[in-house]
């Protein structure tokens, strides 16, 4: 490398350091030659030049009046400022935030394994900006061209949080580990929050479809489908196929791929909100049971007895029944042990397999330990494990507690 490109090297840190500006992009030595420009450049795709290397960049903006699925984009405000309003606590919360703080986040790879032989070929990201969805993707034109690559990303990158699918497992972590081997040439990666939307959509969904992938998620909640997409799968070779030949016919559709998965993430945050925060007048019973279910496993349990009440006032059949047998739970946390009872007695009678096992064992450890009648509780463990074996139901922890309490109960009722 020249002296004066090692110079430009070290002034671009100097001044990321020192100053508010972005650092300039360095000039490359010679006009480089970069195949099939024209294609790309009737695509919205630019060249970023450093020092004898380059990657290229696509950019496309949004009116946030435009529709993905069923939902504007410019919804993403209003689930913001829904969030502002919530006194409660949970992990996709943006309360403290702006639309503008959250960074729709997606990459391609060559391939689904960590390491370092994983190589990330675009990295794809969407912001909020005035009325408008900016939208950006960083193209490695060739392996060995990542310093410009994650140089043109990161030089303005600032964020609060990032918003993926299942971006904490996979693609941030890949991001981290290609970051590594050039970090003395790449501005700091930096620190962030993170919604990972994949998370919430298993939680709310994997009962509806047979894999909560974000295609799936796309037709069966958002109302969104795609026409002629490349499938994820084949995008790695595409890729190679691109390096060998350099046309970018085939990256084309990659990238489309790509700024689709971002469009989707914008509005899948809006639902996963409006799901959570009780305002989505198309929300299902189903739905409202695991958002309670959702706050109780965070130990939010004014949150959840709040939702779960809502649902058995509003709806009737196995979901109030579902909704009175989580409630239980919550009753018996603070101490409200008749209200347990009188539902788990309910669930006992009317409910699924399991849940009859779950609430006569309940009902037993109620009887035992707050009423003190040992008679009783010992009818409702008889049952529990009857019903265990009528129905071949194979647990053997609840047996072995189940067969642990008689024993007890004998001994008190022998007394």
């Amino acid at each position: 490398m020249s002296l004066k490109n090692k110079l430009n090297r070290m002034k671009s840190h100097i001044v990321r350091d020192t100053a508010d500006s972005a650092p300039k992009q360095a000039e490359p030595i010679k006009p480089i030659d970069i195949p099939y420009m024209d294609t790309w450049s009737l695509h919205g795709v630019k060249p970023y030049y450093m020092d004898e290397d380059y990657c290229l960049i696509r950019e496309k903006v949004y009116d946030l009046s435009e529709f993905h699925g069923r939902y504007e984009l410019g919804r993403v405000r209003e689930a913001v400022q829904a969030w502002h309003q919530f006194e409660g606590s949970h992990p996709l919360s943006s309360k403290g935030l702006t639309a503008e703080d959250l960074f729709f986040f997606d990459t391609e790879t060559t391939g689904l394994g960590g390491g370092t032989g994983n190589t990330i070929f675009l990295l794809g990201y969407a912001r909020v900006a005035g009325d408008k969805l900016i939208l950006r993707q960083h193209i490695l034109p060739q392996p060995g061209s990542e310093i410009p690559l994650y140089h043109s990303f990161l030089e303005k990158v600032d964020y609060n949080t990032l918003v993926t699918y299942n971006g904490k497992a996979f693609d941030w972590p890949q991001v981290k580990t290609r970051h590594t081997l050039i970090r003395e040439h790449v501005p700091k990666l930096p620190s962030f929050g993170h919604f990972d939307l994949f998370h919430g959509s298993r939680r709310l969904w994997k009962s509806r479809m047979d894999s909560v992938k974000l295609s799936n998620v796309e037709k069966e909640i958002l109302g969104f489908h795609r026409t002629d997409d490349v499938p994820g799968y084949l995008a790695p070779m595409i890729f190679f196929d691109y390096v060998e030949r350099k046309d970018p016919e085939g990256m084309l559709k990659v990238l489309l791929h790509n700024e689709l998965d971002i469009l989707s993430l914008v509005v899948l945050y809006c639902h996963l909100s409006f799901q959570i925060l009780g305002i989505d007048p198309q929300q299902v019973s189903e739905e409202k049971l695991l958002i309670g279910k959702w706050f109780d496993y965070l130990g939010d349990s004014e949150q959840a007895v709040s939702r779960l009440e809502q649902l058995v006032n509003e709806s009737n059949g196995k979901e109030a029944l579902a909704a009175k047998h989580s409630l239980a739970f919550q009753y018996k946390r603070i101490k409200k042990y008749t209200e347990a009872f009188d539902y788990w007695f309910e669930a006992a009678e009317q409910g699924s397999e399991n849940i009859k096992v779950e609430a006569c064992i309940e009902l037993a450890k109620i009887k035992e330990h707050q009423f003190k009648d040992p008679e009783q509780a010992m009818e409702f463990s008889i049952r529990a494990y009857e019903e265990l074996i009528r129905k071949d139901i194979k647990n053997e922890k609840i047996v072995k507690g189940l067969e642990k309490r008689m024993e007890r109960l004998e001994r008190k009722l022998a007394k």
